[in-house]
């Protein structure tokens, strides 16, 4: 593993780079959810040396607007950690789902009884294709205002809010709980049910379908390419990136990355906000020229 104060090199044996994948936040944005101007140079590069980009994040397709101009050719992101499959292509709140994997709602209520009686005090809010519901209890967590306020077995039930679209993940918070614990504490107590991650310094957690992660997403869209996964380079900082990391030909870890993410992947670069992404690119694509 390269150290995280040295400029990281392509792996010798490694194929020739056709697809990045690379996550948003803590990663390819700076800390104040800016792309620098030498990211943006670094995305039309590749784009231009026929590498694709895709951005594979946890965020909801309508918090999308902070890259939508930097999408180029086929205009997709991967949302709410393999959720969804978005076109970028169009304003905030009209995003065409070219793929969505819902998290069934028997799936959600079963996830939501199980953390209830294992981790009292967590309370959770469901996130849609086109909407966002919360309990009453749940903090302001989101920079918006929630369409339903009410407890989530209500909101999931068959006849309930979110009967008409499909659920895409759930959101459990907890107010006291170390965030690894309550990751911990989550995935024993819901077990297959869901897949449970997060990408949050609080103690948030993300659940979605079974099966269903940034790296599972990411393999179906690369095979509808023809582009195996020795031929995809990953970046990431949260544990939420960890399968992507592990699947990817060659991976990296920010700087700033959680220590599980150091261990997945199979390079590291420099923090976020020093541009890391940039930095490996502009590395690949002077190694192509040699």
């Amino acid at each position: 593993m390269t150290s995280a104060t040295r400029q990281p090199g392509t792996p010798a044996a490694a194929l020739p780079a056709r697809l990045i994948a690379t996550d948003l936040d803590g990663t390819l944005l700076r800390d104040d959810k800016s792309v620098s101007a030498r990211t943006v140079a670094a995305l039309a590069a590749a784009e231009e040396a026929g590498i694709e980009v895709f951005f594979v994040t946890g965020r909801p397709a309508r918090w999308m607007d902070v890259v939508s101009d930097h999408v180029h050719g086929h205009g997709l992101a991967i949302c709410g950690n393999g959720a969804a499959v978005v076109d970028l292509h169009g304003d905030p709140g009209t995003h065409r789902f070219v793929m969505v994997r819902e998290l069934a709602r028997e799936n959600a209520l079963n996830s939501v009884r199980l953390l209830r009686e294992a981790v009292p005090g967590t309370v959770f809010a469901v996130e849609q294709t086109y909407g966002f519901h919360q309990e009453p209890g749940y903090p302001k967590l989101h920079m918006e205002i929630p369409d339903n306020l009410m407890d989530a077995e209500e909101l999931l039930a068959p006849d309930g809010p979110c009967a008409a679209q499909s659920v895409l993940k759930i959101l459990a918070y907890h107010p006291t709980l170390d965030p690894d614990a309550f990751l911990t504490l989550a995935r024993l107590a819901v077990g297959a049910h869901a897949n449970v991650t997060r990408s949050s310094p609080s103690a948030l957690l993300e659940l979605s379908g079974p099966g269903v992660s940034k790296a599972s997403t990411l393999a179906l869209c690369c095979a509808e390419r023809g582009i195996s996964h020795e031929e995809v380079v990953a970046f990431g900082d949260m544990p939420n990136d960890v399968e992507m990391l592990t699947w990817a030909g060659q991976s990296y870890a920010m700087g700033n990355a959680h220590p599980d993410v150091v261990a997945a992947a199979s390079g590291r670069t420099v923090a976020n906000n020093d541009d890391g992404v940039a930095v490996v690119i502009e590395r690949i694509l002077a190694d192509r020229m040699r």
